[in-house]
């Protein structure tokens, strides 16, 4: 699995179905192979992207997808139950014009479902050959505990990933997720590696997003950029940008580099919307971060860089 993956909530939104054959060739050119998707972004028109687009060629990409949003009105058309689980991989194999995923994620942590008939059913998804392996996302280090205990008990498959929200300026899975995956060797797919496009140098403090910005179409995306564009946070962003220019690297570079200089990290999703973001992203993956470097930046980041 490449170290950098292709994140694509975009495909459908905001990017047509010509331009995901246009990324995924130029991702096969640059050595990624692995496409993160769910059913719900764009309600399934990212999955049939994909698909259309992989058509011939399965074989050369690792698909992750993701269920358990709400995908219609009715009761049993989200969460994590038996029900919806088991329609959702089906409508997702259909989409992805494939008879398996190799990676099958829960999106969410359902509470209204019992961890034991969520893993039972994933494990029934493995058994049947419809799924290689199973993650979950945006899970409380507790919540992915609980369910691996669970399948660990009754001899089910576990989740051998967890895509947790973590970039070089939200950082709290150090604290319980980073800490439960090291001891149980469960790997880390960060999700929102260039804080949805913070971290690649195009914003300023103030002021509106560029025009061609996903911030710019979106205002959740807008709301999200303004959480994290604080004047603490632009001071860290500053230094950050300048620390990465002083080796000939881009802030871009920078971010997915630190990810991946921790040894849990995987793949690093991020997201895409045009050919040169695939490049520069796995331009990213070339730079192995020294112990000084990171030092540096960890300094930067706990405000004591000069």
């Amino acid at each position: 699995m490449s170290e950098v993956g292709l994140g694509t909530d975009q495909f459908g939104p905001r990017v047509g179905e010509a331009a995901v054959r246009e990324i995924l060739a130029a991702a096969a050119d640059a050595g990624i192979n692995l496409l993160d998707t769910a059913d719900v972004y764009g309600q399934g028109l990212s999955e049939e992207y994909i698909g259309a687009a992989l058509r011939g060629q399965r074989h050369a990409f690792v698909i992750a997808t993701k269920g358990g949003q709400r995908m219609g009105p009715g009761t049993n058309e989200t969460g994590s139950s038996r029900v919806h689980l088991m329609k959702a991989l089906e409508d997702s194999l259909r989409r992805l014009n494939t008879d398996y995923v190799d990676l099958y994620q829960i999106h969410l942590y359902d509470s209204h479902t019992p961890m034991q008939e969520l893993m039972r059913t994933l494990d029934e998804m493995v058994s049947s050959g419809k799924v290689r392996y199973v993650g979950a996302s945006n899970f409380a280090a507790w919540q992915l505990c609980r369910c691996n205990d669970i399948a660990e008990m009754h001899g089910w498959e576990p989740f051998i990933t967890i895509q947790p929200h973590y970039h070089l300026l939200e950082r709290e899975v150090e604290a319980e997720i980073l800490p439960y995956c090291r001891a149980f060797g469960v790997g880390v797919l960060p999700y929102f590696p260039l804080a949805a496009g913070l971290l690649t140098g195009r914003y300023t403090l103030e002021g509106d997003p560029p025009a061609d910005t996903r911030a710019a179409a979106n205002e959740g995306a807008r709301r999200y950029i303004d959480r994290y564009r604080t004047p603490e946070n632009w001071r860290i962003i500053e230094q950050l940008a300048a620390f990465a220019k002083s080796r000939d690297y881009t802030l871009t570079e920078l971010a997915i580099a630190w990810l991946l200089a921790e040894p849990l990290v995987s793949s690093v999703i991020a997201g895409v919307s045009r050919v040169a973001h695939v490049l520069a992203n796995a331009r990213a993956a070339r730079w192995r971060l020294s112990a000084e470097e990171l030092t540096e930046v960890g300094g930067i980041l706990e405000g004591r860089a000069a």
